[in-house]
């Protein structure tokens, strides 16, 4: 049985969050309460439950809902309720809930929620201290609100998109769901930030969060850059265009297979070391590459030059001969090699956890350490396995009620 810590050490313990959401963004937030023992109540359609349990990958490539990876991934520490909150009686159920729960997390189209009278204000009314994530491609309000999108979508007009890729070639996105999960953690952040408002002030509030807008948040150099001088920042391939070697490239192969080293040299007194370490301290006196903002704009001759180095070493021998000399450099590692790094087994980053339908399977932690009130890892929940359970315990359903909702098909 998929449980939430009972150690009242954990930092969100106290709390009792509904997780009405879809897919990723809105369940990656309702994974990072319920990671710090907050009671994350998954509350899902009948029968067919989240979209995510139709992603795989799934165990042998049989799909299964109970095993989907991406939903397993996205829902760990929850408990699962079932319940219809398009029917009448399935909202009023949930209402119910809303009047005992301090958070409610969705990612339904706007004006989803409002058709079925369970908008913020009707349920502010009904619980003054709730706090209400929304979730969406573009908030709640604004020309884009019924736009409909996806990564590739929310990539390009957040301008992500267009600074990815090659110059001379179309643009590119980012893999998998990098938005959502960006989101998600704005979305955390903002509930968070609501629910110490809530604790000084008395009520609860709606916090409205565009993914749109958190891609775009993150361009700490294009948009800065663009008004601060007017200048468009172009795509520059594996390069960073404006300081080089900040690059990824050749050398060596090893073990079968071609070598790649990733570099981040951008400051001038790294460059020096760089060259000395390669026995190149001449170049220092060029006037193409005499700093690493020039360089950058004679990448093209200064990778010639630097390329017969590199292909006579191997990517291990060149990252530990620049890390000794604190010029950060990288393997560009395959997944299997992420699983196998040692400074994440070391950091006890990856987490074994075991699933009745998927069996055991490993997670990604999350990326920060609490000395006092470190996360708790569970298994996701099954399909409305906990339905039952929690209406019985938060509302005081008997077995005659929970078997004419369940006829109904309300739960």
């Amino acid at each position: 049985m998929a449980a939430v810590s009972d150690s009242n050490s954990s930092a969100l313990s106290e709390l009792t969050v509904l997780d009405l959401s879809q897919h990723v963004a809105g369940a990656y937030t309702g994974k990072l309460l319920a990671a710090f023992g907050a009671e994350v109540i998954k509350v899902e359609p009948p029968g067919e439950g989240d979209v995510a349990r139709k992603v795989g990958p799934f165990p042998d490539n049989e799909v299964d809902p109970e095993a989907s990876a991406l939903y397993l991934y996205l829902n760990t520490g929850k408990q699962g309720l079932t319940l219809d909150i398009s029917s009448d009686e399935g909202a009023s159920v949930l209402k119910e809930l809303v009047a005992q729960a301090d958070v409610l997390v969705e990612n339904f189209v706007p004006g989803t929620m409002e058709s079925m009278d369970l908008d913020y204000s009707t349920l502010s009314a009904i619980n003054p201290r709730l706090v209400m994530a929304s979730i969406s491609n573009f908030g709640q309000t604004g020309p884009y609100r019924n736009y409909r999108a996806d990564t590739m979508v929310e990539m390009a007009l957040s301008g992500q998109m267009y600074v990815n890729g090659h110059p001379d070639r179309e643009p590119l996105s980012s893999t998998g769901y990098q938005p959502s999960y960006q989101a998600a953690l704005y979305a955390y952040s903002g509930i968070v930030a609501a629910l110490l408002a809530r604790d000084r002030d008395g009520t609860g509030q709606h916090v409205d969060i565009s993914i749109q807008e958190a891609m775009a948040s993150e361009h700490q150099f294009t948009l800065n850059g663009f008004t601060a001088t007017g200048r468009i920042r172009m795509r520059a391939g594996n390069r960073y265009g404006s300081v080089h070697p900040t690059t990824i490239l050749p050398c060596k192969a090893s073990n079968g297979k071609p070598g790649l080293v990733s570099l981040g040299i951008s400051d001038p007194t790294q460059y020096v070391l760089f060259l000395q370490l390669l026995d190149m301290s001449e170049l220092l006196d060029d006037p193409r590459f005499a700093n690493p903002t020039l360089c950058a704009n004679n990448h093209e001759e200064f990778n010639a030059l630097i390329n017969p180095w590199f292909m006579e070493h191997t990517a291990e021998e060149i990252v530990h001969a620049l890390q000794d000399n604190r010029i950060p450099a990288a393997f560009v590692n395959e997944v299997n090699e992420v699983l196998e790094d040692p400074q994440y087994e070391y950091r006890g980053f990856w987490k074994e956890i075991d699933h009745p339908a998927a069996g055991t399977n490993r997670y990604a932690g999350l990326p920060y350490h609490l000395t006092e009130a470190p996360p708790v890892y569970e298994r996701a929940n099954l399909l409305g396995e906990h339905t039952d359970e929690v209406l019985t315990s938060k509302l005081g359903y008997d077995a005659d009620r929970l078997a004419k909702l369940r006829e109904d098909g309300v739960i």
